[in-house]
């Protein structure tokens, strides 16, 4: 029986090395290669072509939201399967990987056979999301009318709505993380007067006025995580 081949993409090297011995250990996969954010993710699927990749989604340079998003997206070669392995299972952090059309989202705190039915399952084309939260989608998919989102918390779906360009969350990302126009700059390869040009219309987009306000946004959105750049809403 041919292997499975995935890539694990995760900014901690203990969850990796986890995952991969887990994976390697029951017979059924072969694991391409390990990504530490989001960019080497997406590098890294045009390079290894793996079949499945297992996302967290609160990494640095390029979270996985935006990461899933890209690969997901591309044409050629054909996309891999995406599961969002994350710590968060808030209704507002799934609708958004559900709405980019990723096939998988669990919970870091599923069993290991859990990971291993998900991997199988999306891999032969059908969703799987963590118990609770495919009962909470069933729910919430009885009782919506018509096309309305999944999950619709007034509180969230303001900022799921707003819409950002590829390279606007992108600069969001990094502005939150703390970096400097001139770091921000260098990492994308674009001048400082492009980065602030895209600074200033997240701020307008999102009606926010400072950095600590495009912090707060970027942690409830789950663009990054809340300990990432505490010192800055402090």
């Amino acid at each position: 029986m041919k292997k499975i081949t995935v890539l694990l993409a995760d900014d901690h090297s203990i969850v990796r090395e986890g995952l991969r011995a887990l994976l390697e250990s029951s017979g059924d996969f072969e694991v391409l290669g390990e990504a530490v954010n989001g960019l080497e993710a997406v590098e890294l699927v045009q390079k290894l072509c793996p079949a499945v990749v297992v996302m967290d989604l609160a990494m640095p340079q390029l979270n996985g939201l935006e990461a899933a998003r890209r690969i997901l997206q591309q044409v050629s070669p054909p996309p891999p399967k995406v599961i969002i392995l994350s710590a968060h299972g808030d209704d507002a952090y799934v609708d958004q990987v559900a709405s980019l059309g990723a096939q998988g989202y669990l919970v870091k705190q599923s069993s290991a056979n859990i990971l291993i039915k998900a991997i199988k399952e999306i891999h032969s084309g059908k969703l799987f999301y963590s118990p609770s939260i495919d009962k909470r989608m069933r729910d919430h998919l009885q009782k919506r009318p018509g096309n309305a989102p999944a999950f619709s918390r007034a509180g969230h779906r303001k900022k799921v709505d707003v819409q950002l360009t590829s390279r606007e969350r992108e600069v969001l990302q990094l502005v939150a993380e703390g970096r400097a126009n001139k770091e921000i700059a260098s990492d994308l390869g674009i001048s400082i007067k492009t980065v602030e040009k895209h600074r200033q219309s997240v701020m307008q987009k999102l009606n926010l006025h400072d950095t600590a306000g495009l912090t707060r946004y970027a942690i409830s959105a789950g663009i990054i995580e809340s300990s990432v750049q505490s010192t800055i809403i402090n």
